[in-house]
């Protein structure tokens, strides 16, 4: 208790830096905020709803500053994202819904097990979503003064989402950053990419499977993405490999990387096809490399997510998620 109370005070000591360094207490703030969101056409009914007791979410700028110091290695955190049971459970939502996840691959050109890897990964296949209401985390945010103008802009998003009628401002929570709903969508993606697949009127990633799966295919196809191509593949490279390759991002085709000494990683010959990717390096927890060919949906994957990791990790339990 006692640390926890001289943490919430330094916090409290940082957002009254924050209030002095913009000048304006965060209620009045806020009401520029209110002006703001009602010059976009938000109504006061929603601008009640949705602002009615939000404040400063101390946990929420404690989250933004950590730094670990303790990170993961690339197999440590496969170990923890590509679990057996993820792997099984993806195995059964896969079969389970594959008529709307067909319907959907078809449409939008993006294969199912991609469709669900993202799903699973984002928020363990709609099972951990976020609690924390979006309009507040969202204010908290650009209240704060790092992101600002970034994260007021999402504010604004929400709260046009919410004017829209999409959802109620009671269930619109999400993450602490303000990303929502099963494929976890910051607003901006959310009017972007999200779609009502199901013609319900409404774009609900946050209950309607058929929606989810629309958007996360609308997001990945509109970023990019083949559905002829697979993500990449692991691979083992020769002792006289230029590194200098990897540091530059080369990009060549399969066979020209077979012609330089680039293997699958159980030794066997790289696939004749001319596909074209680079040569991503990781490491494990024990000082090795590990090293694979990433392939065009794998700078998609990344558009998604900036994380080496988690792109590696999608496209290692589509694999999973694809074998026989």
């Amino acid at each position: 208790m006692i640390a926890l109370g001289a943490g919430l005070g330094l916090l409290v000591a940082a957002w009254t830096g924050h209030a002095a360094a913009n000048e304006q207490p965060f209620s009045v703030w806020l009401d520029g905020v209110r002006q703001e969101a009602k010059g976009r056409g938000v109504s006061d009914r929603i601008l009640d709803e949705a602002l009615a007791g939000v404040k400063p979410i101390p946990r929420i700028i404690e989250l933004d500053r950590s730094q670990p110091e303790f990170k993961l290695k690339v197999d440590e955190y496969l170990a923890r994202v590509v679990t057996s049971g993820r792997i099984k459970y993806g195995r059964a939502l896969l079969q389970k819904h594959a008529d709307i996840l067909d319907e959907v691959s078809k449409q939008y050109g993006v294969q199912s097990r991609f469709i669900v890897a993202l799903w699973g990964i984002e928020t363990d296949f709609g099972r951990i979503t976020g609690g924390f209401p979006v309009v507040d985390a969202l204010a908290t945010l650009a209240y704060d003064g790092r992101r600002s103008a970034f994260f007021r802009k999402e504010l604004m998003m929400a709260l046009d989402i919410l004017e829209q009628g999409h959802i109620k401002p009671k269930d619109m929570q999400g993450s602490w950053a303000g990303a929502m709903g099963q494929s976890q969508f910051m607003p901006s993606s959310f009017h972007r990419f999200a779609v009502d697949h199901d013609h319900d009127g409404d774009k609900d990633i946050w209950g309607s499977l058929p929606d989810v799966f629309g958007s996360i295919a609308t997001y990945l196809s509109g970023s990019g993405w083949r559905d002829d191509l697979t993500w990449g593949r692991e691979v083992s490279i020769p002792k006289s490999f230029d590194r200098a390759m990897i540091e530059k991002e080369t990009r060549k085709t399969l066979p020209q990387w077979q012609q330089i000494g680039v293997r699958q990683r159980d030794g066997g010959d790289l696939p004749s096809r001319a596909v074209e990717g680079r040569i991503v390096e990781v490491t494990q927890r024990d000082g090795a490399s590990r090293y694979f060919v990433a392939y065009q949906n794998f700078e998609t994957i990344l558009k998604w997510n900036r994380s080496t990791y988690f792109a590696i990790a999608v496209g290692t339990l589509a694999d999973a998620l694809g074998a026989r």
